[in-house]
């Protein structure tokens, strides 16, 4: 059997961990010649709008800001890595985060999300929950959580308190 991604998504919210998740597609895009897609989301399209409880107005039309959102996501790409990678990128307004991802996957015929992972401890990871936790469940694809390199050193020192407690017990 012969693996082989043709098709990659990466959902970024612009973050650091999405930035170190978008350098590993790309490498992988790289390996299989595959196409490789920045997906954004809004969950409100308020926000996306530039509504805020305090305006009067909003204060950018959604299309506006969507079209601006989409020339980040191209400034994500070199020139060169554009034509390389045979890139797309796409916005989606008022979804919840993870299930819009998984439909785009589903759509989109997608083999592979590449994504960031917070690394949030478990408090609010209780409350807020994880958006890549609900793409892995939901996905029609394989997943590839990627973490940021700052959060290696503590999730190191986690393993070895999980395994010193583990020693005592």
């Amino acid at each position: 059997m012969s693996l082989v991604f043709r098709k990659i998504l990466v959902p970024t919210d612009f973050s650091e961990t999405a930035e170190t998740a978008l350098y590993y597609a790309k490498e992988l895009a790289r390996q299989f010649g595959a196409e490789l897609h920045l997906l954004h989301v809004a969950e409100d399209p308020m926000l996306l709008a530039g509504w805020t409880p305090m305006a009067a107005n909003p204060t950018a039309e959604v299309g506006a800001e969507a079209a601006a959102l989409r020339e980040e996501l191209k400034n994500l790409f070199s020139p060169e890595e554009r034509v390389q990678l045979k890139t797309g990128v796409h916005v989606i307004a008022g979804e919840l985060t993870g299930v819009a991802i998984s439909r785009y996957a589903v759509e989109g015929e997608f083999e592979l999300i590449v994504m960031g992972t917070h690394g949030r401890g478990a408090v609010a990871h209780a409350l807020i929950g994880s958006v890549a936790e609900k793409v892995v469940r939901s996905a029609p694809c394989p997943v590839l959580t990627i973490r940021h390199s700052a959060h290696r050193k503590a999730a190191i020192d986690r393993l070895r308190e999980i395994g010193a407690e583990a020693g005592t017990a």
